[in-house]
């Protein structure tokens, strides 16, 4: 949403991702009352062209969501949908994990970090989440069963790893970039896999005045360290994949997801500055 801001005009809709009822059509695969996922902006009616709906955070074209088995439709903009997709493939394809590996996860309240945390336990992993609150550290470890979880505000991090892991990290789903990271990854182990998916540290920071944070490339180079960056729409062409198997998942109770729900369109910004503030557990979502 920042470069979205910086690159066009005000006044232009914002962009955003949806879960929309179709409701009038001449596209033969989208039918009257069919219910499907788009960038379809902050905006309550939208006319799409569905074979070239114009630029795309990750989707080509509007994706009709599959038979969910009673779960709300609103999961198909979290754990059944682009953020439980970004934590499946993300974690999996990247960090490689092996039972019995240490996995670190930053934002994990989150809607992505809360999932990996989980796919790190049905790896057979020991996990280990930074937060930014007590109640959601209370949350992690409590009914998400993370085998430690920390107030990064509050918490020395070194400190907090050395305490809860000796053995060091093998793995770090790293959704927060700053300094948080670079403490994580001073105590990474030997050959550890480092998968990138956000930098919310810095999200909001003057371009000009980004964070500081502690040289990591000595410390990558000296451990043999893999770091890699990455968007969700690399794995396009296995999309189903994940929504199939973290609805599995669920069904099989394997799988926890909260949402944070806020009532009506006209609080669309309350919402979003309360996500910037670190005010939801799980996804953020708006019902219209």
């Amino acid at each position: 949403m920042r470069p979205f801001s910086n690159n066009f005009p005000t006044g232009v809709t914002m962009t955003g991702t949806q879960v929309a009822k179709v409701t009038e059509s001449c596209h033969p695969e989208y039918k009257v009352g069919m219910h499907v996922v788009g960038d379809f902006g902050w905006q309550t009616r939208a006319v799409v062209n569905a074979d070239d709906p114009g630029a795309s955070l990750w989707l080509e074209k509007p994706y009709i969501i599959p038979d969910f088995s009673g779960l709300p439709l609103s999961l198909a903009l979290g754990v059944l949908g682009m953020p439980g997709n970004t934590a499946y493939f993300g974690f999996l394809e990247i960090c490689d994990p092996k039972p019995g590996d240490v996995v670190v996860v930053s934002g994990a309240a989150g809607a992505v970090g809360s999932h990996v945390g989980q796919i790190a336990q049905l790896k057979g992993c020991k996990v280990i989440g930074f937060t930014g609150s007590d109640e959601k550290v209370k949350w992690l470890v409590d009914e998400l069963r993370f085998d430690a979880a920390f107030n990064y505000k509050t918490t020395d991090v070194v400190e907090a790893l050395k305490q809860s892991t000796p053995e060091g990290v093998d793995c770090y789903f790293d959704n927060v970039g700053g300094a948080l990271s670079s403490a994580v990854i001073s105590q990474m182990r030997f050959r550890g896999r480092i998968s990138v998916c956000g930098s919310i540290s810095s999200y909001n920071a003057d371009i000009s005045k980004l964070p500081q944070a502690p040289d990591i490339q000595r410390t990558v180079l000296r451990k043999e360290l893999k770091m890699e960056g990455f968007s969700v729409k690399y794995w396009n062409d296995r999309w189903d994949e994940g929504i199939k198997q973290n609805l599995q998942w669920i069904k099989e109770g394997k799988l926890v997801y909260r949402e944070t729900v806020t009532e009506g369109f006209e609080n669309m910004t309350k919402a979003f500055i309360g996500m910037l503030r670190g005010e939801n557990i799980g996804k953020a979502v708006v019902k219209v």
